[in-house]
Protein backbone atom coordinates (compact mmCIF):
# COMPACT_ATOMS: atom_id res chain seq x y z
CA UNK A 1 0.00 0.00 0.00
CA UNK A 2 2.59 2.13 0.78
CA UNK A 3 3.75 1.94 -2.56
CA UNK A 4 1.27 2.36 -3.94
CA UNK A 5 1.02 5.87 -2.24
CA UNK A 6 4.67 6.90 -3.19
CA UNK A 7 3.81 6.16 -7.01
CA UNK A 8 0.56 8.43 -6.75
CA UNK A 9 2.65 10.83 -4.88
CA UNK A 10 5.69 11.15 -7.44
CA UNK A 11 3.43 11.16 -10.56
CA UNK A 12 1.40 14.09 -8.59
CA UNK A 13 4.85 16.05 -8.13
CA UNK A 14 6.10 15.09 -11.71
CA UNK A 15 2.80 17.02 -13.04
CA UNK A 16 2.87 19.64 -10.60
CA UNK A 17 5.86 20.35 -11.93
CA UNK A 18 5.17 21.26 -15.58
CA UNK A 19 2.15 23.33 -14.10
CA UNK A 20 4.95 25.53 -11.46
CA UNK A 21 6.74 26.38 -14.84
CA UNK A 22 4.01 27.30 -16.47
CA UNK A 23 3.08 29.67 -14.18
CA UNK A 24 5.92 31.00 -12.67
CA UNK A 25 7.47 31.69 -16.23
CA UNK A 26 7.81 35.18 -18.10
CA UNK A 27 8.67 35.02 -21.87
CA UNK A 28 9.49 38.12 -23.50
CA UNK A 29 11.17 38.41 -26.93
CA UNK A 30 14.59 40.18 -27.86
CA UNK A 31 13.07 43.91 -27.92
CA UNK A 32 11.26 43.41 -24.34
CA UNK A 33 14.23 42.08 -22.55
CA UNK A 34 16.05 45.73 -24.27
CA UNK A 35 13.15 48.03 -23.01
CA UNK A 36 13.03 46.05 -19.70
CA UNK A 37 17.24 47.35 -19.90
CA UNK A 38 17.42 43.43 -18.37
CA UNK A 39 20.90 42.35 -16.38
CA UNK A 40 22.17 39.34 -14.91
CA UNK A 41 24.70 38.32 -12.41
CA UNK A 42 26.48 34.67 -12.40
CA UNK A 43 24.90 33.57 -8.31
CA UNK A 44 28.36 32.48 -6.97
CA UNK A 45 29.59 31.54 -3.52
CA UNK A 46 31.87 33.93 -1.76
CA UNK A 47 32.73 35.86 1.09
CA UNK A 48 29.81 37.82 3.20
CA UNK A 49 30.60 40.98 5.19
CA UNK A 50 28.31 41.41 8.25
CA UNK A 51 27.33 44.51 9.18
CA UNK A 52 26.09 46.66 11.61
CA UNK A 53 24.53 50.05 10.60
CA UNK A 54 24.63 53.16 12.98
CA UNK A 55 23.86 56.95 12.34
CA UNK A 56 26.55 59.47 13.36
CA UNK A 57 28.34 62.77 12.28
CA UNK A 58 31.35 64.59 11.68
CA UNK A 59 33.31 66.19 14.46
CA UNK A 60 36.34 67.83 14.42
CA UNK A 61 39.68 65.66 16.78
CA UNK A 62 40.51 67.11 20.18
CA UNK A 63 44.20 67.78 18.64
CA UNK A 64 42.56 70.04 15.62
CA UNK A 65 41.23 72.83 17.69
CA UNK A 66 42.95 76.14 18.20
CA UNK A 67 42.43 80.31 18.96
CA UNK A 68 44.24 83.19 17.86
CA UNK A 69 44.14 85.87 20.73
CA UNK A 70 46.12 88.81 21.60
CA UNK A 71 49.35 89.14 24.35
CA UNK A 72 48.21 93.19 24.88
CA UNK A 73 45.48 95.63 24.67
CA UNK A 74 44.33 97.48 21.96
CA UNK A 75 42.71 97.68 18.59
CA UNK A 76 42.19 95.78 15.44
CA UNK A 77 43.86 98.15 12.48
CA UNK A 78 44.48 95.17 9.69
CA UNK A 79 42.52 92.03 8.97
CA UNK A 80 43.89 89.85 6.64
CA UNK A 81 42.11 86.27 6.98
CA UNK A 82 38.63 85.74 7.03
CA UNK A 83 36.09 83.10 8.50
CA UNK A 84 35.81 80.39 6.39
CA UNK A 85 39.76 80.86 4.81
CA UNK A 86 42.10 78.31 5.80
CA UNK A 87 45.59 78.71 6.82
CA UNK A 88 48.77 77.88 7.51
CA UNK A 89 51.09 77.82 10.93
CA UNK A 90 52.49 80.83 11.17
CA UNK A 91 50.43 82.85 8.90
CA UNK A 92 49.16 86.80 9.76
CA UNK A 93 45.72 86.91 10.10
CA UNK A 94 45.31 90.49 11.86
CA UNK A 95 47.13 93.62 12.87
CA UNK A 96 46.63 95.23 16.53
CA UNK A 97 47.57 98.70 17.20
CA UNK A 98 48.91 98.69 20.91
CA UNK A 99 47.36 101.22 23.51
CA UNK A 100 51.10 102.02 25.06
CA UNK A 101 52.57 105.48 24.15
CA UNK A 102 54.81 105.89 21.27
CA UNK A 103 54.26 107.63 17.66
CA UNK A 104 53.20 106.07 16.01
CA UNK A 105 52.44 103.50 18.60
CA UNK A 106 53.35 99.66 18.30
CA UNK A 107 51.84 97.09 16.01
CA UNK A 108 51.80 93.31 16.60
CA UNK A 109 50.73 91.10 14.32
CA UNK A 110 48.54 87.81 15.16
CA UNK A 111 50.12 84.96 14.00
CA UNK A 112 48.28 81.21 13.23
CA UNK A 113 49.78 78.90 15.77
CA UNK A 114 48.19 75.93 13.67
CA UNK A 115 47.36 75.16 10.40
CA UNK A 116 43.14 74.99 9.64
CA UNK A 117 40.07 76.58 8.50
CA UNK A 118 38.78 79.51 10.28
CA UNK A 119 35.47 78.68 11.36
CA UNK A 120 34.63 81.67 13.99
CA UNK A 121 35.95 85.35 13.76
CA UNK A 122 35.65 88.29 16.36
CA UNK A 123 38.54 89.89 14.60
CA UNK A 124 36.65 93.22 12.72
CA UNK A 125 38.39 96.63 11.64
CA UNK A 126 38.70 98.75 14.72
CA UNK A 127 36.88 96.53 17.39
CA UNK A 128 39.03 97.06 20.68
CA UNK A 129 40.86 94.05 21.70
CA UNK A 130 41.92 92.63 24.80
CA UNK A 131 44.48 90.07 26.11
CA UNK A 132 41.29 87.55 27.65
CA UNK A 133 39.63 86.95 24.51
CA UNK A 134 39.55 84.73 21.80
CA UNK A 135 39.73 86.52 18.35
CA UNK A 136 40.02 83.30 16.27
CA UNK A 137 38.85 79.84 16.26
CA UNK A 138 40.88 77.34 13.63
CA UNK A 139 40.33 73.60 13.15
CA UNK A 140 42.81 71.36 11.31
CA UNK A 141 40.36 69.24 9.31
CA UNK A 142 42.91 67.39 7.02
CA UNK A 143 41.68 64.74 9.44
CA UNK A 144 38.27 64.08 11.13
CA UNK A 145 36.25 62.01 13.74
CA UNK A 146 32.95 60.13 12.65
CA UNK A 147 30.78 60.00 15.80
CA UNK A 148 28.35 57.08 15.80
CA UNK A 149 25.32 55.33 17.56
CA UNK A 150 26.44 51.92 18.01
CA UNK A 151 23.42 49.61 19.97
CA UNK A 152 25.67 48.41 23.10
CA UNK A 153 25.24 44.88 21.95
CA UNK A 154 27.02 45.06 19.20
CA UNK A 155 29.84 46.83 20.71
CA UNK A 156 32.01 43.76 21.39
CA UNK A 157 32.15 43.34 17.74
CA UNK A 158 34.31 46.45 17.48
CA UNK A 159 38.22 46.64 17.70
CA UNK A 160 41.02 48.49 16.96
CA UNK A 161 41.52 48.59 13.09
CA UNK A 162 37.62 47.24 12.81
CA UNK A 163 36.78 49.38 9.15
CA UNK A 164 33.34 51.10 8.53
CA UNK A 165 32.24 52.22 5.09
CA UNK A 166 30.43 55.82 5.59
CA UNK A 167 28.22 57.75 3.42
CA UNK A 168 27.65 61.42 4.30
CA UNK A 169 24.71 62.74 2.43
CA UNK A 170 26.59 66.29 1.88
CA UNK A 171 28.52 64.53 -0.64
CA UNK A 172 26.45 62.79 -2.34
CA UNK A 173 26.66 58.46 -2.69
CA UNK A 174 30.21 59.08 -2.34
CA UNK A 175 31.85 55.82 -0.21
CA UNK A 176 34.45 56.62 2.26
CA UNK A 177 36.55 54.45 4.15
CA UNK A 178 37.44 54.96 8.36
CA UNK A 179 38.94 53.23 11.34
CA UNK A 180 37.38 52.47 14.43
CA UNK A 181 39.23 54.23 17.52
CA UNK A 182 37.77 54.25 20.40
CA UNK A 183 34.79 54.49 22.42
CA UNK A 184 33.00 57.54 23.65
CA UNK A 185 33.23 57.93 27.67
CA UNK A 186 30.22 56.74 28.46
CA UNK A 187 27.00 54.97 27.23
CA UNK A 188 23.70 56.32 27.10
CA UNK A 189 21.90 54.13 29.79
CA UNK A 190 18.22 54.98 28.19
CA UNK A 191 18.31 54.84 24.59
CA UNK A 192 20.94 51.93 24.94
CA UNK A 193 23.56 53.62 22.56
CA UNK A 194 27.25 54.08 22.75
CA UNK A 195 29.46 56.93 20.71
CA UNK A 196 32.10 54.48 18.31
CA UNK A 197 34.50 56.95 17.26
CA UNK A 198 36.05 56.53 13.69
CA UNK A 199 39.08 58.06 12.02
CA UNK A 200 38.84 59.55 9.06
CA UNK A 201 41.44 61.24 6.62
CA UNK A 202 39.92 64.60 4.97
CA UNK A 203 42.58 66.11 2.81
CA UNK A 204 40.92 68.10 0.56
CA UNK A 205 38.76 69.74 3.70
CA UNK A 206 35.12 68.44 2.41
CA UNK A 207 34.17 67.21 5.37
CA UNK A 208 33.43 69.91 8.24
CA UNK A 209 32.02 69.23 11.59
CA UNK A 210 28.35 68.04 12.08
CA UNK A 211 27.44 66.57 8.48
CA UNK A 212 25.18 63.69 8.62
CA UNK A 213 26.85 60.19 7.98
CA UNK A 214 25.58 56.61 7.87
CA UNK A 215 27.48 53.53 8.81
CA UNK A 216 28.01 50.27 7.45
CA UNK A 217 30.42 48.76 10.26
CA UNK A 218 32.21 45.18 9.16
CA UNK A 219 31.57 43.69 12.32
CA UNK A 220 32.55 39.95 10.65
CA UNK A 221 33.04 37.96 7.08
CA UNK A 222 31.78 34.35 6.58
CA UNK A 223 33.36 32.58 3.80
CA UNK A 224 31.41 30.16 1.51
CA UNK A 225 28.21 32.04 1.05
CA UNK A 226 25.95 31.85 -1.96
CA UNK A 227 24.64 35.71 -2.36
CA UNK A 228 23.27 37.67 -4.76
CA UNK A 229 22.69 41.68 -5.34
CA UNK A 230 20.14 43.00 -3.10
CA UNK A 231 18.40 44.77 -6.14
CA UNK A 232 17.46 40.75 -7.35
CA UNK A 233 15.90 40.27 -4.78
CA UNK A 234 11.62 40.83 -4.59
CA UNK A 235 8.58 40.27 -2.30
CA UNK A 236 8.51 40.66 1.40
CA UNK A 237 8.73 38.90 4.59
CA UNK A 238 8.96 34.87 3.71
CA UNK A 239 7.71 35.50 0.30
CA UNK A 240 10.96 36.53 -1.11
CA UNK A 241 11.70 35.27 -5.09
CA UNK A 242 14.48 36.39 -7.80
CA UNK A 243 14.14 35.70 -11.25
CA UNK A 244 16.53 33.53 -13.04
CA UNK A 245 17.31 33.46 -16.73
CA UNK A 246 15.74 29.97 -18.27
CA UNK A 247 18.51 27.17 -19.08
CA UNK A 248 17.37 26.76 -22.20
CA UNK A 249 14.87 29.26 -23.80
CA UNK A 250 16.04 32.43 -25.26
CA UNK A 251 14.72 35.42 -23.59
CA UNK A 252 12.95 33.85 -20.46
CA UNK A 253 12.82 34.14 -17.29
CA UNK A 254 11.81 31.43 -14.64
CA UNK A 255 10.77 33.08 -10.87
CA UNK A 256 12.19 31.20 -8.07
CA UNK A 257 11.11 31.46 -4.52
CA UNK A 258 14.42 31.67 -2.39
CA UNK A 259 14.74 31.87 1.99
CA UNK A 260 17.31 34.42 2.71
CA UNK A 261 19.70 34.33 5.35
CA UNK A 262 21.16 38.18 6.58
CA UNK A 263 21.60 40.81 4.27
CA UNK A 264 24.18 43.98 4.05
CA UNK A 265 23.85 47.37 2.35
CA UNK A 266 25.02 45.67 -1.22
CA UNK A 267 24.15 41.77 -0.88
CA UNK A 268 21.88 39.00 0.79
CA UNK A 269 22.66 35.43 1.53
CA UNK A 270 20.57 32.89 -0.15
CA UNK A 271 19.70 30.17 2.22
CA UNK A 272 17.58 28.16 -0.20
CA UNK A 273 16.01 28.12 -3.72
CA UNK A 274 19.14 28.82 -6.03
CA UNK A 275 22.01 26.99 -7.03
CA UNK A 276 26.05 28.38 -8.04
CA UNK A 277 25.83 29.30 -11.29
CA UNK A 278 22.28 30.53 -11.79
CA UNK A 279 21.88 33.35 -13.92
CA UNK A 280 20.27 35.92 -11.40
CA UNK A 281 18.11 39.08 -12.67
CA UNK A 282 19.34 42.39 -10.80
CA UNK A 283 18.45 45.45 -12.84
CA UNK A 284 14.75 44.64 -14.71
CA UNK A 285 13.68 42.09 -11.49
CA UNK A 286 10.94 44.78 -10.31
CA UNK A 287 9.42 45.21 -13.72
CA UNK A 288 9.76 41.43 -14.85
CA UNK A 289 7.32 40.94 -11.49
CA UNK A 290 4.39 42.83 -13.42
CA UNK A 291 5.77 42.11 -17.03
CA UNK A 292 3.08 39.74 -19.08
CA UNK A 293 5.90 38.76 -21.39
CA UNK A 294 6.40 39.56 -24.95
CA UNK A 295 3.34 37.79 -26.58
CA UNK A 296 5.33 34.35 -27.05
CA UNK A 297 3.91 31.46 -24.76
CA UNK A 298 5.81 28.92 -23.01
CA UNK A 299 4.46 26.10 -26.37
CA UNK A 300 5.65 28.17 -28.71
CA UNK A 301 9.13 29.45 -27.01
CA UNK A 302 9.86 25.45 -26.38
CA UNK A 303 8.27 24.33 -30.14
CA UNK A 304 11.41 26.99 -31.42
CA UNK A 305 13.63 25.35 -28.43
CA UNK A 306 13.72 21.79 -29.22
CA UNK A 307 11.97 21.51 -32.69
CA UNK A 308 8.89 19.43 -32.01
CA UNK A 309 5.83 20.51 -30.71
CA UNK A 310 4.66 20.83 -26.84
CA UNK A 311 1.28 21.32 -24.63
CA UNK A 312 0.65 24.71 -23.65
CA UNK A 313 2.20 23.87 -20.08
CA UNK A 314 5.36 23.02 -21.48
CA UNK A 315 5.33 19.46 -21.46
CA UNK A 316 6.35 17.16 -24.18
CA UNK A 317 3.02 15.96 -26.32
CA UNK A 318 2.76 12.42 -26.85
CA UNK A 319 1.95 10.83 -30.39
CA UNK A 320 -1.75 10.40 -29.74
CA UNK A 321 -1.61 14.12 -29.07
CA UNK A 322 0.14 15.71 -31.77
CA UNK A 323 -2.55 13.11 -34.39
CA UNK A 324 -5.24 14.13 -32.25
CA UNK A 325 -4.04 18.15 -33.15
CA UNK A 326 -3.33 17.66 -36.69
CA UNK A 327 -6.88 16.01 -37.17
CA UNK A 328 -8.68 18.73 -35.05
CA UNK A 329 -9.89 16.39 -32.77
CA UNK A 330 -11.77 13.19 -32.15
CA UNK A 331 -14.78 11.80 -33.48
CA UNK A 332 -16.94 12.72 -30.59
CA UNK A 333 -15.74 16.39 -31.26
CA UNK A 334 -13.51 16.72 -27.89
CA UNK A 335 -11.04 19.21 -28.11
CA UNK A 336 -7.16 18.81 -27.52
CA UNK A 337 -6.52 21.80 -25.12
CA UNK A 338 -6.77 21.01 -21.30
CA UNK A 339 -7.95 17.37 -21.82
CA UNK A 340 -4.69 16.63 -23.71
CA UNK A 341 -2.67 18.18 -20.67
CA UNK A 342 -4.78 16.11 -17.90
CA UNK A 343 -3.85 12.98 -20.16
CA UNK A 344 0.21 13.86 -20.29
CA UNK A 345 0.08 14.75 -16.94
CA UNK A 346 -1.61 10.95 -16.10
CA UNK A 347 1.01 9.66 -18.12
CA UNK A 348 3.99 11.01 -16.73
CA UNK A 349 2.59 9.89 -12.85
CA UNK A 350 2.54 6.12 -14.11
CA UNK A 351 5.89 6.88 -15.74
CA UNK A 352 7.37 8.37 -12.65
CA UNK A 353 5.81 5.71 -10.29
CA UNK A 354 6.79 2.51 -12.62
CA UNK A 355 10.35 4.53 -12.13
CA UNK A 356 10.09 4.32 -8.46
CA UNK A 357 8.67 1.00 -8.27
CA UNK A 358 11.55 -0.75 -10.30
CA UNK A 359 14.54 1.66 -7.91
CA UNK A 360 12.27 0.54 -4.69
CA UNK A 361 12.00 -3.78 -6.18
CA UNK A 362 15.83 -3.37 -7.64
CA UNK A 363 18.09 -4.23 -4.03
CA UNK A 364 15.14 -7.57 -3.69
CA UNK A 365 16.08 -8.57 -7.40
CA UNK A 366 20.14 -7.97 -6.86
CA UNK A 367 20.01 -9.59 -3.16
CA UNK A 368 17.71 -12.68 -4.61
CA UNK A 369 20.29 -13.10 -7.66
CA UNK A 370 23.12 -13.52 -5.33
CA UNK A 371 21.70 -16.02 -3.04
CA UNK A 372 20.76 -18.34 -5.83
CA UNK A 373 24.65 -17.87 -7.17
Amino acid sequence: MKYFITIILVGWACGAFAQDRLTNTVILDEAAEANLGIETVTADEGGFEELIFALGEVRHTCSSHSVVSSRIAGRVIEVLEFEGHTVKKGDVVAKIESLQPGDPPPVIELIALAPGLIVDSKVHLGAPVEPSVELMEILDLSSVWVVANVPQQNASALSDGTLARIVVSALGKEVIEATFMDFGTQAEPVSGYIEAIFVLENPDGKLRPGMRAELSIIAGKRDGVLVVPRDSVQGQGGERYVFIRDYELAHAFVKAPVKIGEMNDEQVEIVSGLFPGDEVVTRGAYSLAFSGGGGTSLKEALDAAHGHPHNEDGTEMTKEEIAAADGGGDGDGHAHGAEHNDSLVTFLAIACGVLLLLLIASPFFFRAKTQNS
